[in-house]
């Protein structure tokens, strides 16, 4: 009797269980309602930027990204943290491009033809497509060729339209169908934090539209480009990203993006957890001068040699009639030297000015004059002090164009 008793106690609960369970999960078909996105901590805005980011004076323009549709059976199931990955990679992926390259470079044994794959997103419906300088240098001149492959396997050649190596972006154009085209959502990279959430896409090893995520490690580094300039203000993320993932976009859980992929630290050349972002912000005050004119017009100081000191940067050699010649700024001269009845010229350090500062900035070093030169428009007048005779001089310099 005591064993029938457990027997239907243990029935019982068993039932109890089950029930339980099919009440918790809808059964088989986990009919569990989603969390909506914008319930979703860090995604208060629909994927694709309805309210896009106000474009300041100048600036370019970029259209806005429709949502996705998903079907809510295909979501009700998953975490809200899953939710955002998948929402956002199937609001952007169409925005993916794969862009392949292929340069000629005289070799031992005559021309030989080097080829190279990278990312890039689109960023119009005019067929602009943004990536990284590195990804298509050397197909500029002519002796290369650029195509694009779009999220359909459609592969258009393109032409460089627009080349900033000190920022690592270039823009290549496309004629291919607006409805082929999918914009992506620009974010506001001064608004970051490290720690937050980040997704990247790209074609690592030539895989297509592979999203990889991660968080912010750090913000503000220094990276070199290719031309020697620092780019300030990187994006420092661990998301994975190898060969094939320059010029990709880094995004937020929001799906705008935040930044372009450029680069990573390697000893074998793969993914360490260490990879670095240009932050959008300063791609998209240049994205109308690239298209426009094919480059970006810095202001110009018309120094053209410094030789960096413990005091600041010597001058050697300034553009003849340029900026800092008119302003009056002194180069270094030669100097007549007699020694035992001869006569020789060296060139004598004591006649030359010494940048210590501009606008009240100090620099040290080419880079840092650049920057703070190039934080003007043309036509500008910036204060440049220098050390002349031992004392410090301010001269105004009103700014040229490089």
């Amino acid at each position: 009797m005591a064993t029938m008793r457990t027997i239907a106690a243990h029935v019982v609960t068993a039932g109890v269980t089950l029930v339980l369970v099919l009440a918790s999960f809808g059964g088989y078909g986990c009919s569990r309602r989603p969390t909506p996105l914008a319930q979703i901590p860090g995604s208060p805005a629909p994927i694709g930027g309805s309210r896009p980011r106000p474009a300041g004076p100048g600036a370019y323009q970029l259209p806005a990204v429709a949502p996705p549709a998903l079907p809510p059976d295909l979501v009700k199931c998953i975490e809200a943290d899953e939710q955002v990955n998948i929402r956002v990679y199937a609001a952007v992926n169409k925005s993916v491009v794969n862009i392949t390259t292929e340069s000629e470079a005289g070799g031992l044994f005559g021309d030989e033809t080097s080829t190279g794959t990278g990312s890039g997103f689109v960023i119009d419906r005019q067929g602009h497509i943004m990536t990284n300088y590195h990804v298509v240098e050397g197909t500029e001149e002519g002796d290369g060729s650029v195509q694009v492959t779009l999220f359909d396997g459609a592969t258009f050649d393109a032409r460089v339209i627009g080349l900033d190596a000190s920022n690592d972006v270039a823009i290549v154009r496309i004629k291919a169908p607006s409805e082929k085209l999918f914009p992506v959502a620009m974010g506001d990279s001064s608004r970051l934090l490290v720690g937050q959430k980040i997704l990247a896409l790209g074609n690592p090893f030539g895989l297509e539209r592979t999203l990889t995520s991660g968080i912010i490690s750090s913000l503000d580094r220094s990276f070199r480009a290719k031309n020697g300039r620092t780019i300030k203000g990187i994006i420092q993320t661990d998301a994975a990203i190898n060969p094939g993932n320059s010029g990709g976009p880094l995004l937020n859980a929001k799906g705008e993006v935040i930044g372009m992929n450029t680069a990573i630290i390697s000893q074998v050349g793969q993914s360490a957890g260490i990879s670095f972002a240009v932050p959008i912000n300063a791609i998209v005050r240049i994205i109308r001068p690239l298209i426009e004119q094919g480059r970006v017009i810095r202001a110009d100081l018309g120094v053209t040699r410094v030789f960096a000191t413990n005091k600041g940067l010597l001058v050697l050699s300034l553009v003849e009639g340029g900026p800092a010649d008119r302003a009056g700024i002194q180069p270094i001269r030669m100097r007549v030297v007699r020694y035992g009845g001869m006569q020789f010229r060296r060139l004598d350090p004591d006649t030359a000015d010494v940048i210590v500062a501009v606008d009240a900035k100090r620099v040290t070093n080419v880079d840092e004059l650049l920057t703070q030169v190039e934080a003007h428009a043309p036509g500008e007048v910036a204060r440049v002090t220098v050390l002349r005779d031992g004392r410090l001089v301010d001269v105004m310099v009103t700014l040229g164009q490089s």
